[in-house]
């Protein structure tokens, strides 16, 4: 059975994805604040977590931001209008997906499937094989090779770090500062700026066209991401 993390504060949106979501077999864990959330959150293992932007303690973009430090879980942000859309993806807080109120339950149901079979297909790949493929590029991640047609693609350990990284979860946004955290590490004195050098060498060598990337592509006001349309499953 799927675990879900509801962090929301309105008893009334609580009831009603408890009902609705119980009725599809998924278990469910409640938080009505970001504090007690981020903490259910780090301490469990949950498949996805349904995280309202507006909350008492640490808001939703707070706890996404810590989150992301540590884990992956699958987050899909609910936001209470529209306009708030922009304000998610420009503060790049990492989630998966997000959601306006009022929002439809089948709506909603639709997002959590897409974003857990997203998710399974990247983990099946990475246990099926250290062998990752995306339409003539091949990255072996155990012999740290990666080929491009019939030619050997020599990247330095950051560069093939960031094509690992992403390339395992084809279709997820990373922000500068993520990338940064994840690969260079937070004590690293640096700036988001040596993201975007790294970003760039690595498409050097691996893009044909720079000016139209296929494999790692520009999320306008978010960071990058791999292109998860090419991927050979």
């Amino acid at each position: 059975m799927k675990r879900i993390l509801i962090i929301e504060d309105d008893p009334e949106i609580i009831k009603l994805l408890e009902l609705h979501l119980s009725d599809v077999s998924y278990e469910t864990t409640m938080a009505t604040d970001g504090n007690e959330g981020l903490r259910l959150a780090l301490e469990n293992d949950f498949q996805l977590i349904l995280l309202d932007l507006t909350l008492p303690g640490l808001d939703g973009v707070e706890v996404c931001r810590k989150l992301r430090a540590t884990k992956n879980t699958p987050v899909i942000m609910l936001t209470a209008k529209s306009e708030e859309i922009d304000r998610v993806l420009g503060l790049e807080i990492g989630a998966d997906d997000y959601i306006t109120k009022p929002f439809s339950i089948r709506e909603l149901l639709a997002r959590i499937k897409a974003v857990l079979r997203r998710t399974n297909k990247v983990e099946k790949k990475q246990e099926d094989t250290s062998i990752i493929s995306a339409e003539g590029l091949s990255i072996d991640i155990d012999k740290r090779k990666v080929v491009l047609g019939d030619y050997k693609i020599d990247l330095s350990p950051k560069e093939f770090e960031l094509l690992v990284l992403m390339a395992s979860n084809p279709g997820r946004n990373y922000t500068r500062t993520e990338l940064l955290n994840i690969i260079w590490g937070y004590n690293f004195d640096g700036y988001e700026h040596t993201v975007n050098s790294h970003i760039n060498r690595l498409r050097a060598k691996i893009e044909s066209d720079m000016a139209n990337p296929n494999y790692i592509l520009t999320t306008w006001g978010v960071g990058y991401k791999f292109n998860e349309e090419i991927m050979a499953w």
